[in-house]
């Protein structure tokens, strides 16, 4: 691990934020300001099965529970504050507003309200609401009230999970307008599900600051190709390709993405020129990225 333990030097830069990049082996704390990647290290060692952030922490899904990393920490702190939530394993994980929404691998999902309270006491209990529903497939992405399983969308309602058409989902986006990667096609769902492009899908994400009904950025990846939506003509165009399937994107005052080798990527500035810069990370069997603002 001798490429992530030692950190990079990275200087102050405004704008600069931290990203979180699950794996295998843990999750990767990564600095970046605009399109530029700075020091990068191991802040929890785990094995991620997915990863989200909302209120104040970011949450990792692994084989025995979902565990909460306090984003309110001391950054000077050698050792990031993480504790267990009391789940259980986790297969998925996803924002919902303030709070977090789980799956377990038998389809079992339920919901933590504000779960940064209590967040530095490692014996806080916390209480998880589970959702009604007819029996869940298993379930692959989790956004919003937006939960993608291999029977297709279940979306949250009155403490229900109703099945919402669809399948063989991949992931979803909940901003601005709902979005479903699946094995046969990008969705959007207006009066129905509609299809956005043809083909099979494997990640989708939207700009979380995307009013409702409507979508700023969004980008989906099928197969080694990346494409970006157009607000301008509401049209989805070929943004670029990567060497390495991409699994999660998230949103700054640039776009960012991690592909499934470790290969952590920024959008450059518009000039013309669709393309990524690229920073390896040195981890892999990567399944995830969050972007704390990003829910």
């Amino acid at each position: 691990m001798h490429s992530i333990e030692e950190k990079r030097v990275y200087g102050d830069r405004d704008g600069a934020l931290e990203a979180y990049v699950a794996s295998s082996i843990g999750v990767v704390r990564v600095r970046v300001a605009d399109d530029t990647v700075g020091e990068f290290g191991l802040c929890d060692r785990c094995t991620a099965r997915d990863i989200a952030a909302t209120d104040g922490v970011v949450a990792i899904a692994t084989d025995e529970d979902v565990r909460l990393l306090d984003l309110e920490r001391d950054d000077d702190a050698d050792d990031a504050t993480v504790v267990d939530s009391g789940f259980g394993p986790a297969v998925a994980v996803g924002a919902d507003g303030s709070g977090l929404v789980a799956a377990g691998p038998d389809g079992d999902v339920a919901r933590l309200e504000s779960p940064s309270i209590g967040l530095g006491d490692a014996g806080s209990a916390r209480e998880w609401t589970p959702f009604e529903s007819d029996g869940v497939a298993a379930v692959r992405a989790i956004d919003g009230d937006l939960v993608g399983t291999d029977s297709g969308v279940y979306r949250v309602h009155e403490g229900r999970l109703d099945h919402a058409g669809l399948s063989d989902v991949r992931d979803v986006s909940a901003a601005g307008v709902p979005l479903a990667a699946t094995a046969d096609g990008l969705y959007k769902l207006g009066n129905g599900w509609m299809e956005a492009l043809e083909g099979g899908f494997e990640t989708v994400a939207a700009d979380p600051h995307s009013e409702r009904g409507q979508l700023t950025r969004a980008h989906a990846v099928g197969g080694d190709a990346v494409y970006a939506y157009d607000a301008d003509d509401e049209s989805w165009t070929e943004y670029d390709r990567s060497s390495a399937p991409i699994v999660g994107i998230g949103y700054g005052r640039t776009v960012y993405a991690v592909t499934e080798r470790g290969t952590f990527l920024s959008a450059t500035p518009d000039d013309g020129a669709n393309r990524w810069r690229s920073q390896t990370i040195g981890v892999s069997g990567v399944t995830g990225l969050a972007v704390p603002g990003d829910e």
